[in-house]
């Protein structure tokens, strides 16, 4: 008879998330894929994500079943969300030991966080490089071998309060609440990469239905929201221009107007508008799409967030009637692109360069901005790198479009 696996339940969040103390956006996907699973199937664990069992935003009984039951519980709480934080006071509360906390490096740790001992990483916000993802698993492994043998009380409840018994799961319960769970047809995570892989093969009809479920099932959850309007923008269904204007009333929801700061919900909201100004030449969509571009800049400082934005200024520039304000923006637009080209120098010269999953995107940003402040050495060498890159047609596509619209408004 084949003995089963202990399980370990991970309690985290997923998509990109902004950490509200650096403002920095982290895909914690990656986080999993890259690090947490990979190194607890390798420990010998059955691996199970918070999102995979839960069928709403409330915890219930299926969460506190695993929280109690599982033999580890690994919670990552970059970005602090409040779900996982939540989670992990009830681990600490019902078992005393078994727990690993990840956080990634940069950020604050909330006070009565701060005297625990906490595994941290290095992210590159959108990945993790591939030399970091080594360290961490290979660390991440001797420290769950090291629990897994010890049991050595990490909960702060039962090192601080002696004498107190842990609440006690029967076993006949925790299988009934499994077997529940065995007899739904639909998760969160399955909707999640359903919409993934419709996405990967440009089916953004199809996506946009997944993660408009996903988001009835969890209706407070932003990611979802963002990744239906994108979906949306993309599918030009029924037409291009109405497919704008319906992403526009769902990414609304998010009150990209008010007072967010997430890149995120800005950087579609930019997009949505310069693709509006594309096909109506109504200059009111340019401005916005300057606003939420720069307003996103300003929080991320991102390359591809940047590159937008100073494609727009040069837009407004080649079209704007008042002197000064096409002054302006020629200045702004050089100043932001001067900017990418100091950061990404230094990305080009780093070690790690190599391995960087966005390669093919630095050298092709690097080759717009030398372009557009007329460095055509330079932008002939980043191009170069960009086609060694073997990029794919849809990838090529995107870059020489953005460089025809440079080479049009140059020409003007």
């Amino acid at each position: 008879m084949r003995m089963q696996k202990p399980l370990c339940f991970v309690i985290m969040g997923f998509g990109k998330k902004t950490d509200p103390s650096n403002g920095i956006t982290y895909d914690l996907n990656k986080t999993y894929q890259n690090i947490i699973k990979p190194t607890v199937i390798r420990a010998g664990y059955e691996c199970i994500r918070a999102d995979e069992i839960k069928d709403s935003g409330l915890i219930d009984r299926s969460m506190y079943a695993l929280l109690m039951y599982a033999d580890l519980v690994i919670a990552d709480i970059t970005t602090y969300n409040p779900n996982a934080v939540y989670e992990l006071g009830i681990r600490h509360a019902v078992r005393p030991y078994s727990t690993i906390i990840l956080k990634e490096r940069e950020g604050k740790i909330p006070f009565d966080i701060d005297h625990t001992r906490i595994f941290k990483y290095s992210h590159l916000g959108e990945d993790i490089g591939v030399d970091e993802s080594e360290r961490c698993k290979q660390e991440l492994i001797t420290l769950i071998d090291s629990i897994s043998k010890a049991k050595e009380i990490d909960s702060p409840l039962y090192t601080y309060i002696k004498g107190i018994t842990p609440p006690i799961l029967t076993k006949e319960e925790y299988l009934e609440i499994i077997n529940e769970l065995a007899k739904q047809e639909k998760y969160i995570f399955a909707l999640v990469e359903k919409a993934k892989e419709a996405m990967i093969i440009n089916d953004f009809v199809t996506a946009s239905k997944y993660w408009e479920k996903a988001n009835t099932q969890v209706s407070n959850e932003p990611y979802f929201i963002q990744q239906k309007a994108l979906c949306v923008y993309k599918s030009k269904k029924p037409t291009e221009n109405l497919a704008l204007i319906d992403a526009l009333k769902i990414i609304g929801e998010l009150d990209p107007d008010g007072n967010t700061n997430d890149p995120e919900t800005l950087g579609i909201s930019g997009a949505i508008y310069k693709q509006l100004w594309h096909l109506n030449r109504d200059n009111e969509y340019l401005e916005r799409a300057i606003k939420y571009y720069g307003k996103c800049y300003n929080i991320r400082n991102d390359y591809y967030t940047g590159e937008n934005y100073a494609l727009c200024l040069s837009l407004k520039e080649s079209i704007e009637k008042n002197e000064e304000e096409m002054i302006f923006a020629k200045v702004l637009a050089k100043n932001v692109r001067n900017e990418i080209i100091r950061t990404l120098s230094d990305v080009v010269n780093s070690e790690n360069f190599d391995t960087r999953v966005d390669k093919k995107w630095i050298v092709a940003t690097l080759s717009h901005c030398y372009f557009a402040i007329g460095d055509l050495k330079s932008y002939k060498e980043y191009e170069d790198l960009f086609l060694n890159e073997n990029p794919l047609d849809w990838e090529k596509d995107t870059y020489y479009n953005n460089n025809n619209i440079l080479k049009k408004i140059i020409k003007e």
